[in-house]
């Protein structure tokens, strides 16, 4: 019981709809050497779950979290790690992906703003997080060029507004034309990374 109560409690969020991209091949190899290396590690990926991705009032009524984002909120607060693994598409993440941060990281769960204040308390501190990310552009184009758009919305506008830190990138790139040996170091990258627990 008490080696239970030390592992680390890993989240693996997949962000890719598509159940045959490279995206799930790295959520696997992270997941198969953190477990190894003795993690208790849960994965979501979001295009199995059954909830509507509009937030169709914005913040002016809340709507009902159906029982896949329920699960999903009860692993998020329970998990000391989150791994997001999506792809970059036209600079931001998939659309299922954004609806699933729409939906669930909302005022009084994730974040709390101070009655007659611009401040707000984060409830999502004492976690920490790695950002694991496909794209098909050199990482240094995409950070350099473009201002890493997905990096930032998720990291800092999302997970950091709500007191996860530090939060971690890993950028793979570029896809469309990578071969099979440079896709086994990818996983091979992300697999010393599971094993870490980082």
């Amino acid at each position: 019981m008490q080696d239970l109560v030390n592992k680390k409690n890993i989240l693996i969020i997949n962000g890719h709809p598509n159940k045959e991209s490279f995206n799930y091949a790295l959520a696997k190899a992270y997941k198969d050497a953190a477990i190894q290396s003795g993690a208790l590690v849960t994965v979501l990926n979001i295009a199995d779950l059954n909830f509507n991705p509009n937030l169709q009032y914005g913040y002016t009524s809340r709507i009902e979290l159906e029982p896949d984002l329920l699960y999903s909120l009860e692993k998020i607060n329970q998990a000391d790690h989150l791994v997001w693994v999506h792809p970059v598409w036209w600079g931001g993440f998939p659309a299922i992906m954004k609806g699933f941060i729409d939906r669930l990281f909302l005022p009084g769960l994730a974040y709390k703003y101070k009655d007659n204040s611009l401040w707000w308390d984060k409830l999502l501190t004492g976690k920490t997080a790695r950002i694991i990310t496909t794209i098909d552009q050199p990482a240094w184009y995409y950070r350099w060029i473009y201002g890493n758009p997905s990096i930032n919305q998720l990291k800092k506008s999302t997970l950091e507004f709500c007191g996860i830190k530090p939060v971690k990138v890993t950028a793979i790139g570029i896809i469309k034309t990578s071969d099979p040996t440079k896709r086994a170091a990818w996983l091979n990258k992300v697999s010393k990374l599971g094993q870490k627990q980082i």
